[in-house]
């Protein structure tokens, strides 16, 4: 990651899905972190980042499909979430992320879609920045575009489909 940096300057998000990826990235320089759902993660980074004095940008994430297989907190726990995290000093709040709903019936996944937003307005209402919201991906960013993301994520248009199911990347389970 250091190298990647030092040759290309911009900004480093990264996606971690268990809390050692997430503790372990304050070590590099990793500028945003897109997946805290839970307030012991938070915890867990605010410690690791006051040892490395360090601060990052953290978007919140959020389960808008309520799917089993998908990481996020319960929409319903939005204000209390973003009010516990906002409390951290080494943490930013920047905005809100989503996976939607993987289905064929575009009116299904721009649900998942509005309702992110409607969290974002509620947030925003409360005083609490969360200006981005990172939703969409590679087969849905238009449906994102057009509900308000401000960040898509386009991987497998870039680099095409994976070789092997998620499973064997990372652990799903919580």
């Amino acid at each position: 990651m250091r190298k990647f940096k030092k040759h290309h300057p911009s900004k480093a998000f990264y996606r971690p899905f268990t809390d050692q990826q997430s503790e372990r990235i304050v070590r590099y320089d990793v500028d945003c972190i897109q997946s805290l759902d839970r307030l012991k993660l938070a915890e867990k980074l605010q410690s690791r980042l006051e040892y490395e004095d360090k601060k990052i940008d953290a978007f919140l994430q959020f389960n808008t499909s309520y799917e089993d297989s998908k990481f996020g907190m319960a929409p319903e726990n939005a204000l209390k979430l973003a009010m516990e995290v906002q409390q951290f000093d080494r943490i930013h709040i920047k905005g809100l992320m989503t996976i939607g709903l993987f289905s064929a019936e575009d009116e299904k996944v721009r649900k998942c879609f509005k309702l992110l937003k409607q969290i974002q307005l509620q947030l925003l209402d409360q005083d609490i920045p969360v200006h981005e919201l990172s939703m969409g991906m590679s087969g849905d960013l238009e449906i994102a575009i057009a509900e308000g993301s401000t960040m898509v994520r386009v991987g497998t248009a870039i680099f095409g489909k994976r070789a092997h199911p998620d499973s064997y990347y990372w652990d799903e389970g919580k």
